[in-house]
């Protein structure tokens, strides 16, 4: 027994050993990305712009006016926005108005739910200090837009550690933070986690990030009753903050596949096993509709409807024509030609799933019915975009995909160190081109709407980029308004020279 014991207890020490030094390393990993998040504060732009007027709007309108009346906020809106919309007198037009007599507003209430506790805070704050301070509650004051923007870096920050934890789970805890860091930096999630913080995209990656670690943190062993729940829960509301998320649930569908096959094709039918994993799916799907009762309920008060979306009509959708490589390769912010660094990740993710079959096929699934979907949806390049806006909900199997594709490629040298120099320098290179990239879009360099010149952006990134870049970034940090102002007259002027004939 004794002898027994001791080849045991020293596995058991040596494991033990193991685990104490991967989650030491991990943590250490885990407190670098948050001071480095802290680091990029200063850089949220606190402003309410284009879509993300829709956004705010289902989150200021009930707390300041207590019901869905978006009238304010079309009048308080960027004045690319308010253009449009509104008439002579400042009021918004009759053709904005639903059936309902509301004002059109197709945005999500997702982002609303996720930002509610930190607007709730900044509005108490407001009113205890409205008595000493003449700021105004009205939901457009600096305190509520601080609020909005801190809550959407918060929920950018949690994508990427949620996306960091998970990888760390399958690769190596450093080739997993390099490629937290690049993605990060090397794909469009900058653009809507800091200066376009109105929008849903940040918040989307979180909740699409959350849903899919604790999908693979519940799926070995059996999901129970209450796990079951939590998970609908989760989906839920990844469907209240972004519709396109709905395809992410194959994931659920592949694995249910693999269960119903499992149980099907026991020796022994186990009738009890299959009736208990329909009951849970059954309440699993109750409390994903229970969770979307805001957004069911908000398409019913705008637009007469809880299916009325207010988008697209399906039968529009791109059936007979849909465009696979448009939205990969099209100067017209495609995927791949904004941020290549995305198609290494792409690359990483298909051999993850020959390598960790069970979780990379329903990974690679859901990237795919993803894809398809944008590729058949209308507005595919998604208008005024930062490449392809929509694929930010894939921060999370981007980098697990670039993560493994580090990994992998490490094995080419002797060296780790010497795969850790090679690999960073790609990848800055990567990410320089995209923070450059993003300052031309920014600024106006290039169309933030159409195809754009690569010839003209890649000799603004040597030539322009660096005699301009000082400058606007004083602007940025110390007179944002008069800088934002001019981006805001630089958009109108282009899209009046883009409508002339």
């Amino acid at each position: 027994m004794v002898e027994r014991c001791g080849p045991y207890r020293v596995r058991r020490r040596i494991v033990a050993h193991l685990n104490f030094e991967f989650r030491h390393r991990t943590n250490r990993f885990e407190l670098l990305l948050f001071v480095l998040f802290l680091l990029t504060l200063p850089l949220l732009n606190p402003w309410v712009r284009g879509d993300g007027v829709g956004y705010y709007a289902y989150v200021r309108a009930p707390l300041i006016e207590h019901s869905l009346d978006f009238t304010h906020d079309y009048q308080s809106a960027n004045e690319s926005f308010r253009e449009g919309r509104l008439d002579e007198n400042g009021q918004p037009k009759a053709k904005f108005r639903t059936r309902t007599g509301h004002l059109d507003n197709h945005f999500t209430v997702g982002p609303a739910i996720l930002w509610s506790p930190l607007l709730l805070a900044a509005h108490g704050g407001v009113l205890i200090a409205r008595e000493l301070t003449n700021v105004r509650a009205d939901g457009f004051s600096a305190p509520y837009r601080y609020a909005m923007a801190l809550g959407t870096g918060i929920y950018g920050f949690l994508a990427l550690l949620l996306s960091f934890r998970l990888s760390s789970k399958y690769v190596g805890s450093l080739w997993s933070f390099i490629a937290t860091i690049a993605v990060w930096g090397g794909s469009s999630l900058p653009v809507y986690m800091y200066f376009n913080p109105s929008w849903s995209h940040a918040h989307s990656a979180f909740i699409v990030a959350l849903f899919l670690w604790y999908w693979d943190a519940t799926r070995v062993g059996g999901r129970s009753l209450t796990q079951w729940l939590l998970l609908g829960i989760i989906v839920g509301l990844m469907l209240d903050v972004y519709y396109p998320n709905l395809m992410l649930t194959s994931i659920l569908c592949v694995e249910a596949l693999q269960q119903y096959a499992k149980i099907l094709g026991a020796t022994q039918f186990p009738s009890r096993s299959l009736l208990q994993l329909i009951s849970h799916q059954v309440l699993f799907g109750v409390v994903v509709c229970v969770v979307m009762i805001p957004t069911f309920a908000s398409r019913w008060i705008v637009y007469g409807g809880p299916f009325e979306t207010g988008y697209y009509s399906i039968r529009d959708f791109l059936w007979n024509s849909p465009v696979f490589l448009s939205v990969l390769f099209s100067s017209n912010h495609g995927l791949l030609a904004w941020t290549p660094l995305l198609g290494f990740a792409i690359i990483g993710l298909l051999l993850f799933a020959f390598r960790f079959p069970d979780a990379g096929v329903p990974f690679v699934a859901a990237m795919l019915t993803f894809y398809l979907l944008i590729s058949i949806y209308p507005d595919w390049a998604g208008i005024s975009s930062y490449g392809n806006r929509f694929f930010i909900s894939l921060t999370l199997l981007f980098i697990i995909g670039l993560a493994y594709l580090l990994e992998r490629g490490a094995r080419l040298f002797r060296q780790e160190r010497t795969a850790l120099a090679v690999s960073t320098t790609l990848l800055a290179c990567f990410v320089l081109w995209n923070l450059g990239l993003i300052y031309q879009w920014g600024t106006h360099l290039i169309p933030a709407r159409g195809s754009i010149s690569f010839k003209e952006a890649t000799y603004n990134q040597f030539y322009i980029v660096p005699s301009r870049l000082n400058d606007h970034l004083r602007s940025y940090f110390f007179r944002r308004s008069d800088l934002m102002q001019q981006i805001e007259k630089g958009d109108i002027e282009q899209q009046q020279e883009s409508t002339q004939p």
